[in-house]
């Protein structure tokens, strides 16, 4: 069987076709990738792969700058039979540690400016160390323009993975979620169809590329439907307005849609032409949705996913989009609420937790099978954790997340995980993080604190964990309190601490 993930992708592409036009980086002009390039590229890489002896189902973990070079990095690992395991560029050598030890790759690619800080960890774990950058260098860049440009793929099945992306817990330990070439396929095909891309269609990049969303999401319908895009190096204002006039649609988190709110050169007239606005990795403000609309006469379509599922739902491309809510389940997607203590189903408008099943969920966590066990139904539902209700129109609505989660900026952040943290500190006795209403952000990191001592330095802690940690984990506030409020079986209610400081960032 040839490669089920690539040629499914590249199934409808025409070779002469514009895949991607690449926006300027420093020493790098713009330039434009087709779809023969793209062929060409991924099979030079996947040849400079087995040159580093990758094998078939060997983990490639990748801290690479946001280039068409990366995006090619990931095509020729699943064309070379190995696992992508992309890591975010903000994590520190502390935090990557922790994920080559626990996925043990074959080969880890950084920035070449980060060599010096990771080659000691790869030594100690027996890992090949390569770089790549965004500018067309690197020891990685270097054998793969050296590489043939063809490549005749391996063998994969539907049920083979395809990649591994971590996704942290409450209890502070990363998960890595194995996701197979028939999860991220099968997602694109149900997209592709929902929202009507099709080669006429010119997606606008921003995202970056080591989550669900700008690299399953964003460029897996850009590839399957043959369409193009304009692959930006991150978000910025003047770029997004330089390039809407050849785009056709866009995805991007809510602090895309809040900064292009507050630019006066974001106008009615510079965006009619587009037939489409997504918005994801967090809840968009029913203020922000009705602002938009205002300014542009277009609805945002809003969609829910998670790093386990891909996407499960998605309010309708042609009927209304309901602010406030998720919208309908993907074709073959099922969901449905139940209880959190008895595991009921309930019926419409009632409150519990999502549950999902289909070909888009994950096959289970990294060398983790008694957590993968307590995550699953015995009749194959997952059990994501997140709260919402299911109205009697069929809208899903996210009303909370039972795991504490944080998300902002589209990126996750889990509370224990920088509680542990703070309380390594000194000065503090014990900590709690919530996450609370930003403006542009959607929720703001705050730490609340209960010190040790009377002298304690919020400031000073900060700038303590600030090399420690990926900077948008980081508290943008240290509150100072007596004691945190606890019910009668000592559980923190961070409930009662997010309404005490839900104006933090809005007054």
């Amino acid at each position: 069987m040839t490669n089920h993930l690539y040629h499914g992708l590249l199934a409808h592409s025409n070779p002469a076709d514009i895949f991607a036009k690449i926006s300027a980086v420093e020493n790098v002009p713009s330039r434009i990738i087709s779809y023969d390039d793209v062929d060409r590229l991924s099979a030079a890489y996947a040849n400079a792969l087995i040159e580093r002896g990758l094998k078939t189902g060997d983990r490639v973990a990748v801290q690479a700058p946001k280039s068409i070079e990366a995006l090619m990095l990931y095509l020729a690992t699943v064309r070379a039979g190995g696992v992508f395991l992309p890591l975010n560029t903000a994590y520190t050598p502390n935090e990557i540690e922790y994920f080559l030890s626990d996925a043990e790759p074959s080969l880890f690619i950084c920035a070449p400016e980060n060599y010096d800080d990771y080659a000691p960890i790869t030594k100690k774990f027996g890992i090949k160390l390569e770089t790549l950058s965004a500018t067309c260098s690197g020891t990685l860049f270097d054998a793969a323009s050296n590489a043939a440009d063809e490549f005749k793929d391996i063998p994969r099945t539907a049920d083979d993975l395809a990649a591994i992306l971590y996704t942290s817990g409450t209890t502070g330990r990363s998960k890595g979620a194995m996701l197979s070439h028939e999860n991220l396929l099968s997602n694109a095909v149900a997209l592709v169809d929902l929202w009507q891309f099709s080669d006429k269609d010119v997606l606008l990049h921003a995202l970056p590329i080591f989550h669900t969303h700008g690299l399953f999401v964003a460029t897996n319908v850009t590839l399957l439907s043959g369409a193009s895009m304009v692959f930006l190096p991150a978000f910025n204002n003047d770029a997004m307005i330089e390039n809407f006039p050849d785009c056709t649609t866009m995805m991007g988190v809510p602090t895309f849609y809040t900064r292009l709110l507050n630019d006066e050169r974001f106008t009615k007239g510079l965006v009619s032409h587009m037939r489409l606005f997504v918005s994801g990795s967090a809840p968009l403000l029913a203020e922000t949705h009705i602002a938009f609309e205002e300014r542009t006469g277009h609805r945002v379509l809003e969609r829910y996913g998670m790093t386990e599922t891909n996407m499960i739902t998605s309010n309708p491309y042609l009927e209304e989009r309901c602010a406030g809510t998720v919208g309908f389940p993907l074709a073959g997607i099922e969901i449905r609420i139940s209880d959190a203590d008895t595991g009921k189903i309930l019926e419409a408008e009632a409150v519990g937790i999502i549950e999902v099943k289909g070909p888009n969920v994950f096959s289970g966590y990294w060398k983790m099978p008694e957590k993968t066990a307590e995550e699953f139904r015995d009749d194959g539902f997952f059990i994501t954790g997140d709260m919402g209700k299911i109205d009697d129109r069929g809208y899903l609505h996210i009303v909370g997340r039972a795991k504490d989660l944080i998300i902002s900026g589209g990126y996750n952040i889990y509370p224990k995980e920088v509680e542990l943290l703070l309380d390594e500190q000194e000065g503090v006795l014990e900590s709690a993080v919530i996450g609370v209403p930003h403006p542009d952000f959607g929720e703001g990191v705050v730490g609340v604190i209960v010190p040790s001592t009377k002298d304690f330095d919020p400031a000073g802690t900060l700038a303590k964990i600030k090399p420690l940690i990926a900077r948008f984990k980081q508290p943008k506030i240290l509150h100072v309190v007596d004691e945190l409020p606890r019910n009668t079986m000592g559980k923190v209610q961070k409930n009662v601490l997010r309404e005490l400081l839900q104006d933090t960032f809005t007054n």
